[in-house]
């Protein structure tokens, strides 16, 4: 078994790559391609929208056909997109292609069910599984911070040649898919079944129109109604989507497992969590970068120096995903979800009154920090725990989609929020209509939702049952009943 997680780690290892190295290099990104700031966080938007359709289709086919099997299809798909951004010729041909990287967010998902599903029969599977959750997120904050701090420097050293810069993602990806291809074994057990191919049509109408509302939005602006009937019809496919997945026998989304009282607050919470730990990725770097000598907020940093925010971030992330297990011992898992929550709207609400200098920058990631990593890793070991074994892929990968549909919503609504406020602070230390960075009320409000939700993921957690995800005691080890409370 460690010598699977080892493996596993190193496709962590590079999802981290992934997740980290572009944040840095984001206004860098904005320049070449002569955009807004704010429209930066339409790249986010539209990979989690991607992500949100593919996770549970790829995670459903995990459960048919094998984990490894669909980890190297993602892998491959990851990686010819990687490429493409790396050459992307202009802005859209550079959308389409991030927006297709969103397939590495079904890695984690896929891994923490292959896991699952080979330490199950044991008497402490659940405390395996989240101890291999924990060493995985360690391994995947670990490749932020080494892309973080590679994209800085690289940035500066090959200013002027992006492109360039661009392609070490692409070469991690690539020689990811042989170490899954040769060293990763594949799990025990298929599910038997077949994709909902009507509920993904639904699911993929009401996210498509849900989000081309928000970008509706951004471009009319809120005035115009006929954008919030495109909002509305987009909520009210999933009114249907719902009847549809209820009514079948092997569904896309099992929604009666989703009523379980251990796994609800399980979800709900991560699309909640989603909002901060995917949606203010792209804000926080921009405003590190925003020069307060001229617009009078903001941090003045070069992407280089972005790097130590970043990787402050990443080091308590990497923090709260080992100390999660450990802290699991001596509190109820249920406890410790509920505490990182909290931890989560803390970091984010010290934002509003403190932001003028990198040290309080500096300490509200760290708190924000550790209570995400701890959320990263319980998660999807929380989901498998609760879930029938049969829909183990399914259940952790409704984390993850979850998590990317309320960051890709999020992503709409901070760049709206960041842009609809730049008419009012124009003139803010001599800026014009013509300026590029976005407006300190504009990040404000990024903070303020980012620290609501935290707080009410919280709410959410503490009505899960108090030992739900735990091992059963070894007495109470009698049916499949005890092992999935």
């Amino acid at each position: 078994m460690r010598r699977i997680i080892a493996f596993l780690c190193l496709v962590e290892l590079t999802s981290g790559i992934l997740q980290g190295y572009y944040t840095p290099i984001l206004t860098d990104i904005a320049r070449h391609l002569g955009i807004h700031d704010a429209d930066v966080n339409w790249f986010e938007a539209a990979q989690l929208t991607v992500s949100a359709l593919a996770v549970p289709v790829l995670a459903k086919l995990g459960d048919l056909y094998g984990h490894r099997r669909i980890l190297l299809v993602s892998t491959a798909l990851t990686a010819a997109a990687s490429w493409a951004v790396a050459f992307a010729p202009d802005f859209w041909t550079f959308l389409a292609a991030w927006s297709l990287q969103g397939f590495y967010v079904v890695w984690l998902p896929l891994e923490i069910a292959l896991v699952f599903s080979r330490v199950h029969g044991r008497p402490d599977g659940a405390a395996l599984t989240r101890r291999a959750a924990g060493v995985l997120v360690g391994a995947l904050e670990f490749g932020v911070i080494a892309g973080a701090l590679a994209s800085g420097a690289l940035a500066e050293a090959l200013a002027g040649q992006l492109p360039l810069v661009l392609t070490v993602p692409a070469f991690a990806v690539t020689a990811c898919w042989f170490v899954i291809r040769f060293g990763v074994p594949e799990s025990a057990g298929r599910a038997a079944g077949w994709v909902d191919t009507q509920g993904l049509a639904l699911l993929a109408v009401g996210l498509l129109l849900v989000t081309s509302g928000l970008t509706l939005v951004r471009l009319n602006g809120p005035g115009a109604w006929w954008v919030w009937a495109v909002l509305a019809a987009g909520v009210a496919v999933f009114v249907p989507f719902v009847r549809v997945e209820l009514r079948k026998e092997d569904p896309l989304v099992d929604i009666r497992m989703l009523r379980s009282p251990a796994m609800w607050p399980v979800q709900l919470t991560a699309g909640l969590f989603g909002v901060s730990v995917l949606g203010a990725q792209a804000p926080l770097s921009t405003f590190a970068r925003t020069d307060p000598g001229t617009y009078g907020y903001g941090l003045g940093l070069r992407s280089g120096q972005v790097s130590i925010i970043i990787g402050v971030y990443v080091l308590a992330l990497l923090a709260g995903a080992l100390l999660y297990p450990l802290v699991t011992r001596r509190l109820t898992p249920r406890l410790t979800l509920v505490g990182a929550a909290a931890l989560v709207g803390i970091g984010y609400l010290l934002f509003l009154p403190l932001h003028s200098s990198l040290a309080e920058t500096l300490v509200n990631m760290a708190i924000a920090g550790v209570g995400s990593g701890a959320l990263v890793a319980a998660l999807p070991s929380a989901a498998a725990a609760a879930a029938p074994l049969n829909r183990t892929a399914m259940a952790t990968g409704l984390t993850n989609t979850t998590k990317t549909m309320g960051g890709a919503f999020a992503s709409a609504v901070f760049g709206i929020a960041l842009l609809s406020h730049a008419a009012a602070d124009a003139g803010v230390g001599g800026a014009d209509a013509g300026q590029t960075a976005a407006p300190l009320a504009g990040y404000l409000l990024v903070w303020a939702i980012c620290g609501v939700t935290g707080l009410a993921a919280a709410a959410a957690l503490a009505l899960v049952p108090r030992l739900a995800f735990s091992d059963p005691a070894p007495e109470a080890a009698v049916g499949p009943a005890n092992a999935r409370t």
